[in-house]
């Protein structure tokens, strides 16, 4: 019974951890599925080598260690997720054509409630949001894998130098240039491409922002949408790796490749620390609303600055818990996180 009790305590004690984790590895691999494997291979670790845990460090930050080499082992192969804007020049819409690229390419969309802990500290809870922002995380891919952790430790997730030494078993001058390495690769990134602006909890002006926009998609009004989109908005597909820069692209490409989604349905999501939607659209064969894509908008100066849409439906809509299928009458639905 003792050896019972014991081992329900310790899976419990390292189950407290799993969203943090998550976290952490979802901001190393870039990748929603892969954050969650790696986590899952440290808490089997761990509870395989607890007898060799010495209590010399707190459980947790034995944890991020085996979640670190976990990571680290992972992008040895030294894959860069990454956004189409990323790895293309943006398309005219003339010569728009769908092209897709394996999913291990592109940067997956995640759940804010799958990594981000409920945070006591409101600046806290901030950082952490920012942290899982599309833009940041793209810049995040771009760094080498040890300054990727030595900036999320330090940056996101406040470790002390001293700390995040001794979990990578390397001396505190060497995560000090490590860090300022990485602060300056994403300093060059930010003045190249601005990150929009989102608060959190939306202000009153993102919030009437976000329901224009649905009523104008809803109704498919370009001239509307066209009105909310920043003259430099950007539009993302993946899989494909088109992308479409300014309003007149964007609306343009909406309203012919695009024009399938005329009478959608968008119910919000939390995605990646942004405002998002899951993107219902019209089902013929079927009847209802069928999932197509999930959206992230990034926002600035009371304009729509990114609209990026996930369009792996299979995978994404299960992650976000939405239903693969919207009856016609439906007035809500309900829908997990």
């Amino acid at each position: 019974m003792g050896d019972s009790t014991a081992t329900a305590d310790l899976d419990v004690a390292l189950e407290k951890h799993r969203t943090e984790l998550t976290g952490y590895c979802y901001r190393m691999l870039g990748s929603s599925f892969e954050a969650e494997d790696a986590v899952q291979d440290t808490l089997v670790r761990a509870w395989r080598s607890y007898d060799k845990f010495e209590g010399r460090s707190s459980l947790r930050s034995w944890l991020y260690r085996i979640a670190t080499n976990v990571c680290l082992d992972m992008l040895t192969a030294g894959n860069k997720r990454a956004r189409p804007m990323d790895l293309t020049e943006s398309t005219p819409l003339a010569q728009a054509a769908l092209a897709p690229r394996p999913d291990h390419t592109w940067l997956e969309p995640v759940p804010d409630a799958r990594v981000l802990p409920t945070a006591g500290d409101p600046a806290e809870a901030a950082v952490a949001k920012e942290s899982i922002r599309l833009a940041f995380m793209a810049a995040l891919q771009q760094l080498p894998a040890k300054q990727r952790a030595v900036l999320i430790l330090r940056e996101v997730l406040a470790w002390k130098a001293s700390e995040v030494a001794e979990l990578l078993d390397t001396t505190v001058a060497s995560v000090n240039s490590a860090l300022q390495r990485a602060r300056a690769t994403l300093a060059e990134r930010a003045d190249a491409s601005p990150e929009g602006a989102v608060s959190d909890p939306l202000d009153e002006e993102q919030r009437k922002l976000l329901e224009r926009y649905v009523k104008a998609f809803e109704g498919y009004d370009m001239t509307a949408l066209t009105a909310l989109l920043h003259e430099d908005a950007v539009m993302t597909m993946p899989p494909f790796d088109l992308w479409l820069r300014g309003p007149a692209d964007i609306t343009g490409f909406m309203a012919t490749l695009g024009a399938s989604c005329a009478g959608s349905r968008l119910l919000p999501v939390q995605v990646n620390g942004l405002p998002g939607f899951a993107h219902y659209k019209p089902d013929p064969e079927n009847g209802g609303f069928a999932p197509w894509a999930v959206q992230a908008l990034e926002l600035s100066d009371g304009r729509i600055t990114g609209f990026h849409c996930f369009l792996d439906t299979k995978r994404w809509f299960p992650l976000f818990g939405l239903p693969l299928h919207l009856e016609a009458e439906a007035d809500e639905v309900e829908q997990g996180g």
